[in-house]
This record gives structure tokens, C-alpha cells and sequence, in this order.
């Protein structure tokens, strides 16, 4: 070690030193950060990051080894064979283009290792070609230790460079890889150089094509400025891109693409800061909530085109008349909110309900028709009453439903006396925990289909509740009743336990996705449970698919990155559910390690007419494909819809074009097929036997 610090320090010239570190420096990190680049690209996309990366990886090698040796301190008169010195460069480059191939091949296996042990060891192979085409008065000795010491620290800081970029731990694994592949130019460099002895020859003759120091100097300027500003260059303007599209992808996640309002997912998220908000949490912030009366008369009887028309031009109306501090969204098919901070008493808001109506109710012409729909406000107040999101808007959506029971085009102010839905969710609560000690819950199968070949690839699993005094009861109901008062563990747990135990007893082995709830997601001991579910009932756990939405990893990510990882360890797929309606999608998905991607059936609907429906799936399925996970639509319903989803490569599709969801008993010629003779004979030998 001592020696090779005196290397360091006594036979190199300082200033010469310092350049070699600059540009080791800078084309390290740059190079790494390219890697980076590498590895989320495919095709030929990925084919020119890499050899981006190689040429710039490589000149910054074969650049720091050689302003290095130009302040290589020697009493000899040294020069530089062109042959020897232009090979190193070759060398370097294409040495490192395979190894970044090789490393970039895969996600998780030891050849992102190998490819950096290439790396480095091409590293090494610059260093002695080009020590070569060193030319002194004399002849130069290697110490056989060092030159193996030199190429063992080249490979072993070369695989850690590749792997600290493959597998990330934590944020400054990014700079990690950069620092390894510092290493690993230092190392080889001063570590060979030490083993370095120039032996005096007065009778050796110099070469007469030998490249002067001065030359070299030029050269080596030349190219460090060169390489490293189009890399620079090249890697900005690529951050800058996609920087760009990640904010219009955001855009469009956060916005209805038919009516350009913010949906849901935008309305939630607002009115959350504005709640939270110091200059409006003791103002008051009025939530108007309503829908479209007739709207469901005008597609049917005129088509989903006119009821389009419809909904782009009352979003246009409603835009118009917004001010500072207010907002509309749209959060459903024709369901609405409209908030505002700028309101401070009943009246003012009436007034402004008043406005709404009355542009919502004039008409609208449309391919020489006159069109018209009414609509009804309910109007909930904060901090009057709830104090959350969810809450505050439940009771604008109660005092709706007050307003319209009354009439179309009515105004009506939430108060606790319409709490009446508060206390059916108390005893659907209460009949949820009988229901399911008297059987009244039912497992619904929906198909999910090849999109090419229309073959059926698996069931979707969905749970239906037969009250005996309310009849069928929508999951819309019951699921957040069991989410709020916690029976969705146990709900969930019957519906895991009972999908595997019909599964299991088919003929033809499809694939079962089940719905994970939030709170069964943040449980510790879930997978536990799940890998005894499988053992309890013998279903393989390839057959066992988990969905999960991005509401139930948000919360606290690293928990629910453990428990995912978990269940992977036990051999079940998990899916990411209503892909597209959270703007976290894409760091979620480059974080969690999903087998399969779910796009919500909002995005479906209009993909075929729309061209922001049409943007947002198909930057989904090229994000999906770059990552290697395959993607299913739900929400196919027309022809229309599977036409666009073939001509973009979705591999999947799930919807009522293929079939609803229904029993089990419906679905027997799809799961348990007639047997062939084949297998009867084989059933017949092993009952003998």
C-alpha cells in the first residue's frame, strides 16, 4: 500500500495528477449516469445508450491513463507509439461496449456482475496496451504481483459499478456506481505504474513515427472536450425530455381526458392542501357536488358520441366561469364537483350553485339537435362539519341526493339530520359479519382473455353479497363499509381461502386474480397467511395472482415493499390494479416489482375516439414493455376497444366484450372441460391400481 501511495504522490506530477482525476471523475459519474439510461431502454433505442456510454466510459479510461502518464515523473526521453496508443483506445471502448451489453441483458441475474468484472478487466487491457506503446531510452519491467493485483481491484470495482446501478439500494447508489468505476481506473492505473521499472539503454533507438508529449497533449484535450461535452449534451437534453413527458404524462393521469377538468385523483389531492392549508383552514371551503340529469336518455337514445359532445362542452362552461381559488373536477361518468375558498357565506354559494345550474341547463346543439340536461347541487361546508376529504365529500353527495328527491335543478345545504345514510352503513356493518357465518356471500368469476387470440388466460375474482331483505348488494357499498370498520381482513381472508378451494379442484389450470385490500397489504403476517392458505387448499402458488392498488402501497412504501417482496419468495404473481388514475405510478412501478400491469377502465372507454385516452394507454404499454410487464385492459366493451388494444400490443384484456361476472356454475365447460380418452383411460389405471 505504501508503495503505491508513493507512486501516487512522488512519481506523478501534481498538475497532471489533478487532470487525471478531473476527467476520471466527470467521465465516471457521467458514464454510470448513461448506464442508468442503458437499462430502462430496449431495441435499438438501447443499442445507441450503449454505445453512448462505451465511447464516452471509454475515452475517459484511455484519457485518464494518459494525462496521467504524461506527468509520469522519468529521466528518459518518452514518447508514444501511434499504433499501440490508438489500439488502447479501440480497446477501451469496445471492451466496455460488451461489458455494458452484457450487463444490461438482465435485471436481477450475476451478469450484471459479469459485465462489470469486463468492464474492469478491459480497463486493465487499455492500461498494458497503451504502457506498449510507452517509448523511453530503455526497456520497461513489470512486477508479475502487481499486474495481477491491478487487474483483481479493476475487475472487483468494475462489478461493483454495474451492480450498484442495477441494484439500487438506496438514493446514492446512482453516485455509487460512478465512485466504483473511479475506483477501478485508479486502482489499475497507479497499482500497474507501481509495479513499473524503466531500465537505462543508451544504445536503444527511439522510434522514428513516436508521438511527441506536446502532440499528445493536443490530443488528449481535444478528445476529453470533445467526448464529454456530447455527452454532457447528449444526457441533458435526454433529462430534459423526459422530464417534459413525465409532466404530460402527469398532466393527462391528473385530467379527464375528454373534458380537460381534474378528475378524481386531482380532486382528492387539492382539496386535501387546501384543507391543510394555514391561509384556508379557518376560512370556509365550500364542496358543491353534482350530476347530469336525462344524460343517461341521451346516450341512449342518441349515442355515446353526443353524450361526449355533451360533457366537453359543459366542461368548457364550467371553466369559463372559475376564479381564484376555485376548481371544478370531474369524478365520475357525469358526476361533478365544484370547490371554492372564495365564498363565505350560504348565500353567496347559493348564488354560485345558481350560476351552475343555469349553465349546466342551456342547450346545446349537436349534429342539428338540440340537447338539455338539468342537474341538482348539494353543498357541504368545511370546516362546518367533516374534516376529511372523503367525509366532506360523502355529505355534499348526501344533501345532492336531498336536492334531487325534491326535483330537478334544486340547491340543497348538508345538515346532520341526512345522516340517514350514516346509519345503513352501521347496519350493513352489522349484517356483514352475519352474512358471511350464513352464507350469503358469492364468489363471481369475470374471464380475462389473450388479446390476440382470444384464448381465456385466467378469472378475475369478484365478491357478490345476496341479502335476504335488500337483494344483491353492490361491492361499491359494502367494500368501504368493511375497509372503515376493519371486517375486510376477514372478508378478504374468506374470499382468498374460498377462490383457492374452487380453483384448485379444475381441470384446466387458469389463473386466479384476487383483490388484496390496503389494510391486508400493510399486515406483517399477510403473506404468512397466504402461503398457508395455499398449503391448506393445494393450489400451486403460480396459479394464485394478487391485485393491488396504488392506494395500498402509498401509505407506507417500504413496508409494503417487504411484504410484496415476500409474497413473490412464495411463488404468487402480483398485479397493479387502476393503473393510471395515481400521478406516483411510475416511481411505483421502479420501485415494486410487479408481474403484471392493470389499466383502469376509465382510460379504455373513449381510447378509441379520444386522443388523450389513447395517449395515456398507449405511453403506458411502451412503459410497461421497456420494463418487461405485461399489461391487461379492463373495461374492453366494444370492438373498437380490442382493435386499438391489437394494434398496440397489450397482451391482455378483461371486459364484457369477452363476458361478465358470473357464478361459477356458468363457467364449468371453461374450468373443468370434457375429458379427452386419454385422460379417462388414465384416471381408469390409476383407480385399478
Amino acid at each position: 500500500m505504501f508503495e503505491v501511495f508513493t507512486c501516487i504522490v512522488v512519481d506523478h506530477s501534481p498538475l497532471f495528477l489533478v487532470g487525471a482525476v478531473s476527467v476520471c471523475v466527470f467521465g465516471s459519474l457521467l458514464a454510470m449516469r448513461l448506464f442508468g439510461r442503458v437499462r430502462n431502454t430496449r431495441g435499438i433505442t438501447r443499442a445507441s445508450w450503449i454505445l453512448l456510454t462505451s465511447v464516452i466510459a471509454g475515452a475517459s479510461i484511455w484519457t485518464t491513463h494518459f494525462v496521467a502518464m504524461m506527468g509520469y515523473k522519468t529521466q528518459f526521453i518518452a514518447g508514444y507509439e501511434p499504433t499501440a496508443t490508438l489500439l488502447s483506445l479501440v480497446l477501451a471502448i469496445g471492451v466496455t461496449g460488451i461489458g455494458l451489453t452484457i450487463a444490461a441483458i438482465t435485471q436481477r441475474s450475476a451478469l450484471v456482475e459479469a459485465g462489470g468484472v469486463l468492464i474492469g478487466l478491459g480497463i486493465a487491457a487499455m492500461h498494458y496496451v497503451g504502457m506498449s506503446g510507452y517509448q523511453v531510452q530503455g526497456h520497461i519491467e513489470s512486477d508479475p504481483r502487481y499486474v495481477a493485483a491491478s487487474l483483481v481491484f479493476g475487475a472487483f470495482f468494475g462489478a461493483v459499478a454495474t451492480s450498484r446501478v442495477a441494484r439500487p439500494v438506496t438514493r446514492f447508489c446512482r453516485y455509487g456506481g460512478g465512485v466504483a468505476l473511479i475506483l477501478a481506473i485508479a486502482t489499475t492505473h497507479f497499482i500497474g505504474m507501481t509495479g513499473v521499472t524503466l531500465v537505462p539503454d543508451p544504445m536503444a533507438a527511439m522510434p522514428g513515427n513516436m508521438l511527441p508529449e506536446s502532440v499528445m497533449t493536443v490530443v488528449l484535450m481535444l478528445v476529453t472536450v470533445m467526448i464529454l461535452s456530447i455527452g454532457s449534451m447528449t444526457y441533458v437534453i435526454d433529462r430534459q425530455t423526459s422530464k417534459s413527458a413525465l409532466e404530460r404524462y402527469r398532466h393527462l393521469s391528473l385530467h379527464d381526458a375528454l373534458t380537460g377538468l381534474p378528475n378524481r385523483t386531482a380532486f382528492l389531492e387539492r382539496v386535501g392542501h387546501m384543507m391543510e392549508d394555514r391561509g384556508t383552514a379557518n376560512a370556509r371551503l365550500f364542496i358543491l357536488s353534482f350530476d347530469l340529469d336525462r344524460f343517461k336518455e341521451i346516450n341512449d337514445v342518441h349515442g355515446h358520441a353526443a353524450g361526449d359532445q355533451v360533457l366537453r362542452a359543459l366542461g368548457e362552461r364550467l371553466k369559463a366561469q372559475l376564479r381564484d381559488g376555485e376548481f371544478v373536477a370531474r369524478i365520475g361518468g357525469d358526476e361533478f364537483v365544484a370547490v371554492s375558498s372564495r365564498l363565505f357565506t350560504h348565500a353567496e354559494a347559493e348564488k354560485k350553485a345558481r350560476r351552475i345550474i343555469n349553465d349546466l341547463c342551456a342547450p346545446i346543439e349537436w349534429e342539428g339537435l338540440t340537447l338539455s340536461v338539468g342537474t341538482s347541487i348539494g353543498i357541504a361546508v368545511h370546516p362546518d362539519g367533516a374534516d376529511t376529504v372523503d367525509d366532506l365529500l360523502a355529505q355534499a353527495d348526501t344533501a345532492m341526493y336531498r336536492a334531487k328527491s325534491t326535483g330537478s335543478n334544486n340547491i340543497c345545504f348538508y345538515d346532520a339530520s341526512m345522516d340517514l345514510a350514516a346509519r345503513e352503513r352501521s347496519a350493513l356493518a352489522m349484517d356483514m359479519r352475519q352474512g358471511i357465518q350464513r352464507g350469503e356471500f358469492e364468489l363471481y368469476f369475470q374471464r380475462q382473455n389473450d388479446t390476440q387470440s382470444g384464448a381465456v388466460v385466467g378469472f378475475e375474482v369478484l365478491l357478490r353479497w345476496n341479502h335476504p331483505t335488500r337483494g344483491m348488494v353492490s361491492p361499491v357499498e359494502f367494500i368501504p363499509i368493511a375497509e372503515r370498520t376493519g371486517f375486510i381482513m376477514e372478508l378478504g381472508d374468506w374470499v382468498l381461502r374460498q377462490s383457492c378451494l374452487e380453483a384448485v379442484k379444475w381441470r384446466n389450470p387458469l389463473r386466479i386474480a384476487v383483490n388484496v385490500a390496503p389494510r391486508q397489504l400493510s399486515n406483517v403476517a399477510f403473506p404468512e397467511r397466504v402461503r398457508f392458505i395455499l398449503a391448506e387448499t393445494g393450489l400451486s402458488a403460480d396459479r394464485l395472482e394478487l391485485e393491488i392498488t396504488e392506494s395500498g402501497i402509498i401509505g407506507d412504501q417500504q413496508n409494503a415493499l417487504t411484504i410484496i417482496r415476500q409474497l413473490k419468495t412464495i411463488g404468487v404473481k402480483i398485479a397493479m390494479d387502476d393503473y393510471g388514475t395515481g400521478y406516483s405510478s411510475l416511481s411505483t412501478l421502479q420501485l415494486f416489482p410487479f408481474d403484471k400491469i392493470k389499466i383502469d377502465r376509465a382510460f379504455i372507454d373513449n381510447v378509441a375516439n379520444n386522443r388523450q385516452s389513447a395517449a395515456i394507454v398507449r405511453s403506458t404499454l411502451i412503459l410497461a414493455q421497456s420494463l418487461d410487464i405485461p399489461v391487461l385492459a379492463e373495461g374492453v366493451e366494444r370492438e373498437d376497444h380490442l382493435r386499438f388494444l391489437q394494434d398496440e400490443g397489450c397482451a391482455q384484456v378483461q371486459g364484457y366484450l369477452y363476458g361478465k361476472p358470473v357464478p361459477l356454475t356458468q363457467l364449468q365447460d371453461l374450468v373443468n372441460p370434457p375429458e379427452t380418452e386419454t385422460e379417462m383411460e388414465a384416471d381408469d389405471r390409476t383407480m385399478a391400481a
